[in-house]
């Protein structure tokens, strides 16, 4: 009996801890996550990606809108850090889903954390709490001329 009162009190313990979780959304810097080594090298130049309103060349071919939703272990990171991390893995989805459908561009990408659509030029939204922080972008794949 007293193993069964520790254990259900060891569970109501865990329970409350997760339901207080950390979640915070934070806006990160495009430029400074793209600029790792790390970046360059899996993103490479086959695929250019734009932000936002940023301005792109003429369309040739539409292929329609892509989603990706990344989430990354943030256990002993920095927000930025696991934050930086996880719009890579955001951005190389993006990337391996273009090139899939034959496009060359991701125009138009927004944050779609948490379904509230951001978009920014300059930053992406990620929410980091003390295990997970995840990042999630919507774009539209083309063909640029």
């Amino acid at each position: 009996m007293k193993k069964i009162f520790i254990l259900a009190l060891s569970s109501l313990a865990l329970i409350s801890s997760i339901a207080s979780a950390r979640d915070d959304v934070g806006s990160y810097s495009i430029a400074d996550a793209l600029s790792t080594e790390t970046a360059k090298t899996k993103l490479g130049n086959d695929v250019q990606f734009y932000f936002g309103e940023q301005a792109y060349g003429e369309t040739v071919n539409k292929f329609g809108e892509l989603k990706t939703n990344k989430k990354t272990n943030a256990f002993n990171k920095s927000d930025q850090e696991a934050c930086q991390w996880v719009f890579l893995s955001a951005m190389i989805a993006l990337k391996k889903s273009a090139k899939k459908q034959g496009g060359n561009a991701v125009v138009n990408i927004k944050s779609n954390y948490k379904n509230n659509l951001t978009s920014s030029e300059e930053t992406f939204q990620c929410g980091a709490g003390a295990m997970i922080a995840g990042v999630a972008l919507t774009g539209e794949v083309v063909t640029l001329k």
